[in-house]
């Protein structure tokens, strides 16, 4: 078992102070953070196991079966103690499934003052939440972990009577971690770096690879392969590759469609790496070669990504970037007539009655970590123009936040639709760390440019076409 990396636990333990922190500025009190559960696949057979982020972002402990406490004290009272639950030694089962640290491996090498059984969190639970003033835990995430904190809240109330007190506030740990989880620190965009090399490779092999007559499952594979073989442990959402009008379907799974002469095929795929995800779309020609149309509505996807590059930076609201890739992608959709003039006015008109998402429905982007749709508030409190009183600002973006850039257009047919767009559906996405000037777009290990992806397929590295 190879041991964690000391950057990693260093920022775990630096995470936990500042819980720790906020709970004794509030008077005190406990946090408890608890890992996922294992899921049953089938008979005997369980899903592979992936960790709870919040969990894994405090503690960079991997196991099942594992709960964290912290515990700060109020006024007057110096206690500060991090406390890892976790799954006891035990030789049978290791030999069925593998090493498990045990709590007092746990506790020495990922830092803890504390390390227990999960078999004793009945016992020794309940002593720790006597007497402070605040609970805080993922509010209502699983009702089974809802049943668990009530039992320990009945076990300390049940001694009202000797004088013990139970927390009189609970609050959402979550929301607290998910504005510590926004900002990514030195060591997180090293990782995330990383994992968008590893997938922007696997883009370029499964772009090399494509051919009339393979099906998407065949690139999957394509992508599947590269994402292992350079150490990523597993997908960071389920892999979208779609070929022709499937590419309209916004999350299609790589299924057995055929991959057509004169098709385009739209993926959308990313690796997790040590935790953290990676997410680029691209879409490129089955056959190397763009049609008319397709460069056509290509190059309008990429003027559109292109103008919300231009507008990603610090102190710009989080809505800009969108509103620039929907203004640039309205004005192309009444220049090729995939909006009729006649009918929907200006440009200002489309924007103003929103008949651009007929072709274009989702936003341009979204926040990009442990979660490859990460965690963090897009509105905030704010000035707000007269009229919208009530509502919360757009949040402006900040040096250290991580997004996505994708917008895209989905032409179905329609008698009112120009026929040699039909089936068309393309979507470009990169991933893009704010800083204060120019952000910094790091999957561009792949081509994005029309010219330079028909170069690539041409060049395709000795692969078979």
């Amino acid at each position: 078992m190879s041991a964690p990396d000391s950057a990693l636990l260093g920022a775990c333990s630096d995470r936990r102070a500042r819980v720790l922190k906020h709970l004794r500025a509030n008077g005190g009190g406990v946090a408890i953070v608890p890992t996922a559960p294992e899921a049953m696949r089938n008979r005997d057979s369980d899903y592979p196991y992936r960790h709870d982020s919040y969990f894994y972002y405090l503690t960079g402990f991997t196991e099942p079966e594992a709960v964290l406490v912290l515990v700060a004290g109020g006024p007057g009272d110096d206690t500060n103690s991090s406390i890892l639950f976790c799954r006891p030694k035990h030789e049978e089962r290791e030999i069925w499934d593998g090493f498990r640290y045990g709590p007092e491996g746990a506790r020495a090498m990922f830092g803890f003052d504390e390390a227990h059984s999960v078999e004793d969190i009945d016992k020794l639970l309940p002593p720790m939440l006597a007497n402070r003033a605040t609970l805080a835990y993922p509010l209502a995430a699983t009702a089974d972990f809802d049943a668990r904190v009530r039992g320990w809240l009945d076990a300390v109330r049940m001694q009202g009577r000797a004088g013990v007190s139970s927390p009189s506030a609970a609050l959402d740990v979550r929301t607290l971690l998910d504005e510590m989880r926004l900002f990514k620190d030195a060591g997180e965009l090293v990782t995330m770096r990383r994992a968008s090399e590893i997938s922007a490779q696997a883009h370029v092999r499964a772009m090399r690879a494509s051919r009339h007559g393979l099906r998407e499952y065949h690139l999957e594979a394509e992508l599947l392969y590269e994402f292992r073989r350079h150490g990523a442990q597993s997908v960071a959402y389920n892999s979208i590759v779609a070929t022709g009008p499937n590419a309209c379907v916004l999350h299609y799974r790589a299924g057995p469609a055929e991959l057509r002469d004169g098709d385009l095929c739209l993926i959308d795929a990313g690796c997790e790496l040590d935790g953290y995800a990676s997410d680029i779309t691209r879409t490129f020609p089955v056959n190397g070669r763009f049609t008319p149309a397709q460069r056509e509505l290509y190059d309008l996807v990429q003027a559109a990504q292109d103008a919300a590059i231009a507008e990603t930076r610090a102190g710009v609201p989080y809505n800009v970037p969108h509103d620039a890739a929907v203004r640039v992608l309205a004005q192309g959709m009444l220049d090729t007539g995939l909006l009729d003039r006649n009918k929907e006015g200006t440009l200002d008109d489309v924007l103003a009655s929103g008949s651009y998402r007929r072709f274009y429905m989702h936003r341009t982007g979204h926040w990009l970590g442990m979660d490859v749709h990460d965690v963090g508030e897009y509105r905030v409190p704010g000035p707000l123009p007269a009229g919208h009183e009530g509502e919360r600002a757009w949040r402006p973006l900040e040096a250290g936040m991580v997004v996505t850039i994708e917008p895209g257009i989905y032409v179905r047919p329609a008698e009112d639709v120009p026929e040699r767009y039909w089936h068309i559906g393309i979507r470009i996405e990169d991933d893009a760390v704010v800083t204060s000037g120019d952000c910094e777009l790091i999957t561009r290990g792949v081509p994005v440019k029309a010219d330079e992806i028909e170069a690539l397929m041409r060049d395709n590295g000795g692969m078979s076409r």
